[in-house]
């Protein structure tokens, strides 16, 4: 039988924000969606933000970039001076959920792979963000998800029992390791599916 669970854990992008760096550089590009996609593979690529969200500045991430494309170096500094427009709009019914919870009682954290010097930005267009009763981030602990260490860390700082504990992340290597530390791990596909899960098992009225 599954242990009961009290306590909801979310994700950020992609669960209840809408993230993308194309609908900044779609305007910097002026619609040129190969060039974008080309400067984004090679430029400013996965692997380089992943690196702010494990702690590095970007004035630091920037001038390496810059020093390796000096041509780039306006679109480069975009990351760092426009990032706001990066962010879209919310995950509506995601966050129609997290209302739900919030009403219902259940205490609500968030865990996310998210740079320390950019979160400020969806604090700000995101009231709901106030709703959680914590939220570790990745760049204030130096660790990334799926790595364990950041999920005991997120126990630690919290006082969470994974034993009681949802997670819900849209990444499912991040949910496997959830799963693997104890908390009972939700693949988030879309709103209605998650809304059904957690009413299955209790969590949220049906």
């Amino acid at each position: 039988m599954m242990a009961k669970r009290s306590v909801a854990v979310f994700d950020l992008g992609g669960v209840l924000i809408d993230w993308n760096p194309r609908y900044l550089y779609r305007k910097l590009f002026d619609g040129d969606d190969h060039a974008m996609e080309h400067f984004l593979a090679t430029v400013c690529t996965s692997n380089w933000n992943t690196q702010q969200d494990a702690g590095r500045s970007l004035a630091e991430a920037c001038a390496l970039l810059k020093s390796r494309f000096p041509d780039h170096s306006k679109m480069i500094d975009a990351w760092m001076e426009r990032y706001d427009e990066m962010l879209g709009a919310p995950i509506q019914g995601t966050v129609e959920v997290l209302a739900d919870l919030r009403s219902a009682g259940v205490p609500i954290y968030a865990l996310s792979n998210w740079s320390t010097e950019t979160f400020p930005a969806a604090l700000e267009r995101f009231d709901f963000l106030s709703w959680f009763d914590g939220i570790l981030l990745s760049g204030e602990v130096r660790l990334l998800k799926p790595d364990p260490r950041i999920y005991r860390r997120f126990f630690e700082t919290h006082s969470v029992d994974p034993a009681q504990a949802v997670y819900i992340d849209d990444l499912e290597p991040n949910v496997k390791a959830a799963t693997a530390v104890g908390m009972h791990g939700i693949h988030f596909t879309d709103s209605s599916a998650l809304r059904a899960e957690l009413a299955r098992i209790g969590l949220i009225p049906n």
